[in-house]
């Protein structure tokens, strides 16, 4: 039995759809975009330890995620890419707050296309007028771009960056506007840039002191149906053997990201 996947970016009517077909006992798990790659072999490792749990993956920006679940969506995890989703979902009783756990860490980068010649070291780099377009996720609802904004408000450059900004609505999207030479640049998770080597190259690694450090936390939600599941998964995912596979993914222990 392999892990299923609901493609949650099309929008909260087909998601809520999707996730509604799911199998009565099934194991719904709402997770940030880029965990994409790493939760599809969390949850095949998951099922081959626990063949009753068959799971469900649920992939789109954090906040989609939330708005989701708080609308009804069945969901039994929840797995955000930034704190800041977490706690709002703490705020609107969607989570249960005893069961949420930091599980990973990553790296905030910025990338181009593979074939770009534009110097780029520093942020002010960024204010080259070769560099027109650069992409991060709109942070209104996807953590990638708070951390992009609040590395850029720090470093005294987000008006003029913005101003040339190319929002998306996930970390994968901006991800592939770089892959596709589409924008001169973009903000993104090292675990994303790691998934297309071949197409874009990372230039600049913001060190957690840029912004908040990048942590991932994940819980229970208050309306699951399989709760038992739902922390046995989390239960792996926090294990060594889950902590493998995120590694093996790129991810950092959350403790290796904290100041």
């Amino acid at each position: 039995m392999r892990a299923r996947v609901i493609l949650a970016g099309l929008g909260l009517a087909l998601s809520l759809s999707a996730a509604g077909n799911a199998l009565a006992g099934e194991l719904i798990v709402s997770a940030a975009s880029s965990l994409n790659d790493a939760f599809k072999a969390m949850a095949q490792a998951y099922q081959d330890q626990n063949p009753a749990d068959g799971v469900v993956l649920n992939f789109a920006a954090s906040d989609v995620l939330l708005q989701q679940i708080v609308s009804g969506a069945p969901a039994d995890v929840f797995a955000s890419a930034d704190q800041v989703a977490m706690d709002k979902a703490v705020a609107q009783q969607a989570v249960a707050p005893a069961s949420r756990h930091d599980f990973a860490g990553n790296q905030l980068v910025l990338i181009v296309p593979r074939d770009s010649v534009l110097p780029i070291a520093r942020l002010d780099d960024l204010m080259q007028p070769a560099l027109r377009r650069i992409a991060y996720g709109n942070p209104a609802f996807v953590p990638v771009g708070r951390y992009a904004q609040a590395a850029l408000e720090k470093a005294g450059l987000w008006k003029a960056v913005s101003a040339k900004g190319v929002m998306a609505q996930n970390v994968r999207q901006s991800l592939d506007y770089v892959a596709r030479g589409e924008v001169d640049a973009g903000f993104v998770f090292a675990t994303d840039a790691a998934m297309m080597p071949d197409k874009v190259h990372v230039v600049l690694r913001l060190p957690a002191s840029a912004a908040a450090p990048i942590t991932y936390p994940i819980a229970v939600t208050s309306r699951s149906t399989n709760a038992a599941a739902a922390a046995r998964f989390i239960a792996y995912v926090r294990s060594d053997a889950g902590q493998a596979i995120l590694a093996r993914y790129g991810f950092l222990p959350p403790a290796s990201v904290r100041p």
